[in-house]
């Protein structure tokens, strides 16, 4: 009897050591399919910055900015030497001011300037239908705007487009983007509103620096002066003597050539005094100091008279 109880204890053993080897394998086969069906699914590991592929730096919206390879070859239409007016210098009003524009695409046929108070706008004409809309700022700028700060044309009894944009000074480079309605993009501009379209009785009092705001006494002195325009062959004398009488001042302008025979200064043409010597003499009055004076002079050295356009700036920390 214990031989069999023996034998039969063998045999239930090794049946449960059966059991459990083929509960195991069933096990680990559910496993494995499981786990080969979870891995399309399963969450990749998170990706650290240097495991992230890298990627090329692009700015927002360049796209819509047209590279240099579309664009016009752009001049440089800023006068570093100017001094930049403000509105607060000019009399309240409207004008007609010239614009130069960095780019011949831009081409404005004619402004008008309003001045009030502390603010300027110019009402721009344009020589065509070509651009959609413009920004006053950057390309950059004006793709990061909302679109409510876009300028939309508004055409004027002649049918030509015209944009009005604020100014924040005369003389000084202002950015402007422009979008081209045929190219889809955004084009840079620079544009610059010349003083020397207005005329020294549009200053508010006390702007400019005059003889008699420096309380220059009757007599003679020397100024240095400056003069730019031009092809920049020519020059003038400086320092240039200075005569004040009666609080106007007026200066004697000797140039490096004898073909000049008049000038325009002060609202009237100025003949010369002397073409000796090889020189062209004038006598021409100093409305401002430390300002860009507009005084364009006739010059016969061509096959035909040509007038100039130059400005002089006398300063006035040189007065002797």
């Amino acid at each position: 009897m214990m031989k069999g109880y023996k034998t039969m204890k063998k045999s239930f053993r090794a049946l449960a050591f059966l059991l459990a080897l083929l509960l195991s394998v069933s096990v680990a086969g559910c496993k494995g399919v499981n786990e080969v069906q979870a891995e399309p699914d399963a969450a990749a590991p998170p990706e650290t910055a240097e495991t992230q592929p890298a990627q090329p730096e692009q700015t927002a919206g360049s796209d819509l900015i047209a590279d240099a390879s579309e664009q016009t070859a752009h001049v440089n239409v800023v006068d570093e030497s100017y001094v930049p007016i403000p509105a607060s210098a000019i009399r309240n009003g409207t004008y007609d001011i010239e614009v130069d524009s960095s780019s011949s695409m831009f081409n404005i046929t004619s402004c008008v300037l309003t001045v009030e108070g502390e603010a300027m706008t110019a009402v721009m004409t344009m020589g065509g239908h070509g651009y959609r809309y413009i920004f006053p700022g950057t390309p950059e700028e004006a793709v990061a705007a909302s679109e409510d700060a876009y300028i939309l044309p508004v055409e004027d009894a002649d049918g030509a487009h015209t944009f009005t944009i604020p100014v924040e000074a005369l003389d000084a480079g202002i950015d402007c983007a422009a979008f081209s309605d045929n190219k889809e993009k955004w084009y840079d501009r620079v544009l610059v509103f010349r003083s020397s379209s207005l005329q020294i009785s549009d200053y508010e009092d006390g702007f400019l620096t005059t003889a008699e705001s420096l309380e220059l006494a009757d007599g003679e002195y020397t100024c240095e002066v400056t003069l730019s325009g031009g092809s920049g062959k020519a020059s003038v004398e400086s320092p240039a003597k200075l005569v004040v009488s009666r609080g106007q001042a007026t200066a004697t302008l000797v140039w490096s050539s004898d073909k000049y025979d008049y000038m325009l200064a002060g609202g009237q043409k100025i003949l010369p005094v002397s073409t000796d010597g090889g020189h062209s003499v004038f006598e021409v009055p100093v409305e401002a100091f430390d300002f860009n004076l507009v005084m364009p002079a006739d010059t016969i050295a061509m096959s035909t008279p040509h007038e100039i356009e130059y400005t002089l700036r006398f300063d006035s920390s040189t007065i002797r």
